[in-house]
């Protein structure tokens, strides 16, 4: 079945809240992922350029073809402040998607980060920089921009599965998605993990150092016998 190119391009697209956002940038990627059930993060080949780098908001999907960038630039133009175009570039680092010009006109649109499953360029200036990319790898070879691809479908990237305007969270640990619709949930579950983890890395400052639930795993793992303990 054929697809008007009208279809390719989805301008209008319901976010993740400008609060939810704010309230989930304050936990840590290995966090929200946990509390997730573990599910929604990107393999770990995406990483930011710099470790210092950090970024959170609603995302903007792309898909390309591999080595062709085209959807991403229409992507640049129809993002709005506050954005992260989330790139579906199949994994291939045969050449590179984007650059410093690109990044940079992200920045200055006021986009929040690029996430790429995918190889960029320019990466000294990028890493030496404060603006937020994450990238499968690098490559100097520039890309193609003649063919089709979409922005704001639906996508698999690094296999996640993302709708446009889900909420991502990415950090030096790597990148991780929630549905915009478990956004509120999971931000209340990420609260109290981290206060159980703050207080349990107290508790081993402070010379408690065996977790109180270890020997009833180990039992139940048949690892140790009932009675018996470390």
């Amino acid at each position: 079945m054929s697809v008007s190119a009208n279809n390719l391009i989805n301008r209008n697209i319901e976010r993740v809240s400008a609060l939810s956002v704010s309230q989930a940038a304050a936990f840590q990627a290995a966090i929200l992922a946990d509390v997730a059930g573990r599910r929604g993060t990107l393999h770990g080949r995406v990483k930011p350029l710099s470790p210092q780098m950090k970024v959170a908001g609603p995302a903007i999907t792309v898909e390309v073809r591999p080595g062709d960038n085209l959807a991403i630039h229409a992507a640049l133009a129809i993002a709005q402040p506050g954005d992260v175009l989330v790139v579906d570039g199949k994994g291939d680092i045969s050449c590179a998607l984007l650059g410093e010009i690109m990044a940079t006109q992200a920045e200055a649109s006021g986009i929040a980060g690029i996430i790429i499953d995918g190889a960029v360029r320019d990466a000294d200036a990028l890493a030496q920089g404060s603006y937020p990319v994450f990238a499968a790898g690098l490559n100097p070879s520039g890309p193609t921009k003649s063919i089709p691809g979409r922005v704001n479908h639906p996508v698999s990237v690094a296999g996640a599965s993302i709708e446009p305007g889900d909420l991502v969270v990415g950090d030096a640990d790597g990148v991780v998605v929630i549905a915009k619709q478990d956004v509120e949930r999971i931000i209340a579950l990420a609260a109290k993990k981290l206060d159980a983890e703050t207080r349990r890395i107290a508790g081993i400052k402070q010379g408690d150092l065996r977790p109180g639930w270890l020997e009833d795993a180990l039992r139940a793992a048949g690892m140790l016998a009932e009675g018996e303990s470390l």
